[in-house]
């Protein structure tokens, strides 16, 4: 009997994580890490999993976008769908009734994402491998076929992808060799979040160089002569050799952000992380072109491929960092992999957010092994938050992610924190007050 996916489940669960300030920046100061929580189930009992990353109110609508979509994969075939997720990729962003809401953007297309990434995760599950692995064993020819060429064959074609994916394949097992030893670059978001005091900011500041990071990130764009006073104890913290990376998180118009971070540039800042409003393109590259040798750097609010393409078109981005949950799950982050390797522009994944370093570790270990090569001034973005909610959570060790090795995309989380964190009838929920100061959720 041909097994089947017999049902979706989507579960809005939310971690109150404002009632400490943790993820705090200044267009978002008291969010509640949450997800839309996707659960497959097949009809020999598999399971699947995925999620869509959100900060708290609005979880239903993600929550309800997914179910739209769930009958789409209802009465599949788990052969079918596991052996060809690009098949179900192009049919859920194509839909096209779905699409009239995007196209190819914002809840209905991070919905698609989170079905997607639990196809993979079951995917991988079933080959016993983790996701990571299970990318990097399929031929040149297996992932170009699970990208959408449609939009992006001005700037990659079938045939360069595929000349990338070949000639990355000398040394590969080596690479995978060298990942499984030593892991991969992490830099640390942990003491940056706004919210945070002096003393709580120096005193984190101090223990990433401790713990071996050799990039922190701080958030900036609330207040000037605070960005100035704070960015002066990061530096005294970490000394002149570690690097600083700034996130403005999108709080300004072009002119302020250029003016902000001239304020700050005596500080040695590395990247300036979402300059302006994600969907400005032209605006990244005027940023750009006025404070070289800061590099600027974004991506994880970038709706899709084409605009990724586009940033990269127009020289305005020195630094591309892919999300698991904003795209349309694994295959087009796999696109935005190809392109950034086309145009020879580095990765360094967004994460933090809840399950987000679980899930976006594989694509950059896959793209290690199978794709750009190199670790060179790449890093994934870590937080010390939420992992002990998940079933395979990330491992850190001397500022490195140490490669997953159980099957899966790392998606699961633990069925006591669903019940625990579920909203709004979770006891976490029920039982204690919202933050001081903080809107409920």
């Amino acid at each position: 009997m041909t097994e089947r996916i017999t049902s979706v489940a989507t579960i809005d669960v939310r971690f109150p994580t404002s009632r400490h300030r943790d993820g705090s920046d200044a267009m978002n100061p008291f969010p509640d890490y949450s997800a839309a929580y996707v659960i497959l189930r097949t009809s020999s009992g598999a399971t699947g999993y995925g999620l869509v990353f959100t900060v708290g109110r609005g979880t239903e609508i993600q929550v309800a976008a997914v179910q739209s979509l769930a009958p789409m994969v209802v009465g599949q075939s788990v052969d079918e769908l596991t052996a060809d997720p690009g098949a179900l990729a192009r049919r859920l962003v194509g839909d096209s009734q779905i699409r009239w809401l995007g196209p190819e953007k914002g809840v209905v297309h991070m919905a698609a994402g989170g079905l997607v990434n639990a196809v993979w995760d079951l995917a991988a599950r079933r080959a016993g491998k983790p996701l990571w692995k299970l990318l990097a064993d399929l031929t040149p020819k297996q992932l170009v076929a699970q990208v959408d060429f449609r939009y992006l064959r001005d700037a990659l074609t079938e045939d360069e992808a595929l000349t990338l994916l070949r000639e990355a394949d000398d040394g590969r097992a080596e690479r995978e060799r060298r990942l499984l030893a030593e892991g991969y670059p992490a830099y640390t978001t942990t003491p940056g979040w706004l919210g945070y005091d002096d003393e709580k900011l120096a005193r984190l500041c101090a223990e990433a160089v401790r713990d071996g990071y050799g990039l922190i990130k701080l958030k900036v764009g609330g207040n000037l002569a605070d960005d100035v006073r704070r960015m002066g104890i990061a530096r005294q913290a970490v000394g002149p050799d570690v690097r600083i990376a700034v996130d403005a998180n999108q709080i300004w118009g072009v002119p302020d952000a250029i003016r902000w971070m001239r304020e700050l540039a005596a500080f040695d800042p590395y990247w300036i992380e979402e300059p302006t409003s994600p969907d400005d393109v032209l605006g990244h590259a005027a940023v750009r072109k006025a404070l070289a040798p800061v590099k600027v750097a974004t991506g994880e609010h970038v709706h899709n491929a084409v605009m990724f393409k586009q940033l990269l078109q127009a020289d305005a981005v020195d630094v591309v960092q892919i999300d698991a949950c904003r795209v349309a799950g694994v295959n087009e982050n796999l696109a935005i992999l190809l392109l950034a390797a086309k145009f020879g522009v580095p990765v360094c994944p967004h994460a933090g957010g809840v399950g987000l370093c679980e899930l976006v570790q594989h694509l950059a270990m896959f793209d290690f092994v199978a794709l750009s090569g190199s670790t060179d001034d790449r890093s994934i973005e870590y937080v010390d938050h939420l992992h002990e909610h998940f079933v395979d959570p990330v491992r850190i060790s001397g500022g490195r992610y140490l490669a997953p090795t159980a099957p899966g995309m790392s998606a699961e989380i633990v069925a006591a924190s669903v019940t625990d964190f579920r909203y709004p009838d979770g006891p976490q929920w029920t039982r204690r007050p919202a933050a001081a100061g903080a809107p409920t959720a």
